[in-house]
């Protein structure tokens, strides 16, 4: 066994070994906005519930390692006083994953995630349409642990609302545990499916992803592609040039494919390149269209 004093390690080392060993932990999805109502989503997995009289959710947004910045989180919790933290499933943790890229401020991670904004009752800041469970919540206090990069943050909210996917509940408003169908990180770019074990998604934070706002209508609003679809398309660099979709088209002989099926078939064949993260394939063959 190998043994250190958390001095003798690089910030990221010790940050790597914490989040690596300590999980898996559960994520929110936290919504916020500015004082000017701009709204901005973020996730979190120093994350979990304290309490429940009162009911009582604790995240930390860590000072960022590299510049010791802070996130726009943590701003607008301090200025607002309001948050919305919403529960992450399987069905959207491709979304989540893209919500997470470093955007410039103003920014609306909603629509380059793909997220659909449902209003709060008691909160300013919008709840995620998608999440399984969300909870609306005033901030009753916010702690900083550190001054340094890599520093936390507790932010401690108080839970005013909470709204629950009626097919979840039984009779006695007990959650079906594999319906949730809970999602949560582990170390690196793991991630744990509650009722089925680790997989893996690609940290989008060494690159920015154009954002599911950038894919044309058609390809969101699919039928066939499903939402972690589309955050995986969403978390490419950038949309192909026309000229390269027909050359890719000609090249492996599709042209007869694309005239004779329908979108709904092409998405389908599309869903198949992108299921084996083969994207640029896949949007090479859904932009043939276009």
């Amino acid at each position: 066994m190998k043994s250190f004093l958390p001095s003798e390690l690089e910030t990221k080392n010790l940050y790597g070994m914490l989040s690596g060993s300590i999980g898996p932990r559960p994520i929110a999805l936290v919504s916020t906005v500015d004082q000017n109502g701009a709204p901005n989503l973020s996730p979190y997995s120093f994350f979990n519930v304290f309490s429940a009289h009162p009911p009582i959710l604790v995240f930390s947004p860590v000072r960022r390692v590299r510049d010791n910045s802070v996130k726009h989180t943590l701003e607008n919790a301090m200025q607002t006083k309001e948050i919305v933290i919403n529960v992450v499933n399987w069905d959207m943790v491709q979304q989540v994953s893209l919500s997470s890229t470093e955007y410039e401020q103003g920014i609306n991670e909603f629509e380059k995630s793909g997220f659909t904004m449902l209003a709060s009752d008691l909160v300013k800041p919008p709840r995620v349409k998608e999440s399984p469970v969300q909870y609306e919540c005033k901030v009753k206090d916010t702690i900083a642990l550190g001054e340094e990069g890599g520093a936390g943050n507790l932010v401690i909210a108080e839970v005013v609302k909470l709204h629950i996917r009626e097919d979840l509940l039984d009779e006695g408003l007990h959650i079906d545990q594999y319906k949730i169908d809970l999602v949560a990180r582990m170390g690196g770019n793991w991630y744990s499916r509650a009722n089925q074990g680790m997989f893996e998604v690609e940290k989008p934070i060494l690159k920015q992803g154009i954002g599911v706002d950038q894919l044309p209508k058609s390809i969101r609003l699919s039928s066939i592609l499903t939402g972690n679809d589309l955050g995986k398309l969403g978390n490419l660099e950038e949309l192909p040039h026309q000229s390269s979709v027909q050359n890719f088209i000609s090249e492996h002989h599709l042209v007869d494919f694309i005239e004779e099926n329908t979108d709904e078939q092409i998405h389908l064949i599309a869903q198949e390149y992108i299921e084996k993260n083969e994207l640029e394939k896949a949007l090479h063959i859904l932009l043939a269209k276009q």
